[in-house]
């Protein structure tokens, strides 16, 4: 029986997720100068309010990663779209620094859970020769919805006030649980539009997400696999939070761009990314991931060294451009690897990941905004601060000399491979009973 195409539309549900997290979570750079204008925000007050979502998405990560392992993606997932879109309305209410890096703060813990919920939807939804393509598409259009998100905002601010902006944005989430609860099942069995083919398709994807795992999930976040892949995102969230935080208030200060300039050349990056995260699914088809996600550390490293010393600002920004797309190119390779090592706690495994990836969204605007503060806003102190990134880029490159992809990969299909055999050996020996 030719399999039928239901997963195909739970990848859209799960591509409209990952946009509006973006998107929402974005916002606030774009609306930057007009908060800090209206609340009287010092920079270094400002990076404290960029740097309280990534602290407490950081926090909640693994807890709700937990949530979705055992309460299944789901409960997990409504839960998390609920919180965090009541947290961005009220975000438009706030009324001085205090309030606003708390509001953030609240924000960040209700978006925590989200991409490791999503990476292990897909794990149970697609077969594994399309969860790599999944993700890169979810992560080019995440990055495109990050890169509208500055001139987007600057335009619903013009119209609405920062305030209400905020309130808009919120409104979205609120129609995705709608659709969401209505039609999704966790189980891909379960659900009335998928036919005996697909079930089939899905069959050694979704085995290890039913059963238990033979190792527990502390002594699994404990191995060194687990400990480098955090390692790497780490130092990759470092400098991607670069371009959704202190980028738009560089370009102005920095660069000497006007708004509407700023707001245009701020999309570069993620633009670029995007392309990347798409390139990678494709190329990951015929080329070792490991060289991929070395390789696009490397030139992250060496293109944002070159960047610093580029005087014109558009030619500037195609470099930084450039560094993105090359750093971009390991997120699908990096969240697919998730899969291959943490099995049934796929979920747990990746908000681990995630979790010290956001640690990197509190350090890197709040490190940004010391040093801004201390060396100055000129061109001394941001090329300092972008100098830590090259450094960054190239810790990230180190960590993937360890991690093997391709390895895990053949390590997880043994382990599916020893459960499917138990279940028939048990099965059997029941029948014989």
């Amino acid at each position: 029986m030719k399999p039928s195409r239901t997963r195909y539309r739970v990848v859209t549900l799960a591509i409209g997720l990952a946009v509006l997290s973006y998107v929402q979570r974005v916002a606030i750079s774009g609306a930057a100068v007009p908060i800090a204008h209206d609340l009287h925000l010092s920079k270094q007050q400002m990076g404290l309010v960029f740097g309280a979502f990534g602290v407490a998405y950081a926090l909640f990560e693994v807890p709700m990663g937990l949530a979705g392992d055992r309460l299944g993606v789901r409960r997990a997932l409504a839960q998390i779209v609920l919180a965090w879109s009541a947290f961005t309305a009220i975000t438009g209410a706030a009324w001085n620094a205090t309030s606003l890096i708390a509001i953030r703060f609240l924000f960040g813990a209700g978006e925590a859970g989200c991409f490791p919920n999503l990476t292990r939807m897909l794990s149970a939804w697609l077969p594994p020769r399309e969860r790599v393509t999944a993700q890169a598409v979810m992560w080019a259009c995440t990055r495109w919805g990050g890169a509208i998100t500055p001139p987007l905002t600057l335009l619903c601010i013009r119209w609405l006030g920062w305030r209400w902006a905020f309130v808009c944005f919120a409104s979205l989430g609120l129609v995705w649980c709608a659709v969401f609860l209505a039609w999704f099942k966790d189980d891909p069995g379960q659900h009335r539009s998928v036919n005996a083919g697909e079930r089939e398709l899905l069959r050694s994807s979704s085995v290890l997400a039913r059963r238990g795992s033979d190792q527990s999930w502390v002594k699994l976040l404990l191995t060194p696999q687990v400990a480098a892949l955090g390692l790497q995102y780490f130092c990759f969230s470092y400098v991607w939070y670069f371009y959704i935080t202190w980028l738009p208030t560089y370009l102005r200060e920095g660069r000497g761009q006007s708004a509407e300039h700023a707001a245009f050349l701020a999309v570069l990056p993620l633009l670029f990314g995007g392309f990347g995260s798409l390139i990678s699914g494709i190329v990951s088809r015929v080329l070792p991931r490991r060289a991929i996600a070395f390789s696009g550390f490397l030139l992250t490293a060496v293109l944002l060294f070159a960047f610093v010393r580029i005087p014109w600002a558009g030619p500037a920004m195609v470099v930084m451009g450039l560094a993105s797309f090359a750093s971009d190119l390991t997120m699908p390779i990096s969240w697919d690897l998730c899969v291959e090592i943490g099995g049934a706690y796929t979920a747990t495994v990746a908000a681990t990941m995630n979790m010290l990836g956001n640690l990197a969204g509190f350090v890197a605007p709040v490190v940004g905004g010391v040093i801004l503060q201390r060396v100055g806003a000129g061109p001394g102190g941001w090329n300092f601060l972008i100098h830590t990134m090259v450094g960054a880029a190239a810790i990230s490159a180190a960590c993937w000399l360890y991690l093997d992809p391709d390895d895990a990969q053949r390590n997880r299909e043994r382990r599916v491979h020893a459960v499917t055999a138990t279940g028939a050996t048990s099965a059997s020996l029941k029948w014989r009973q």
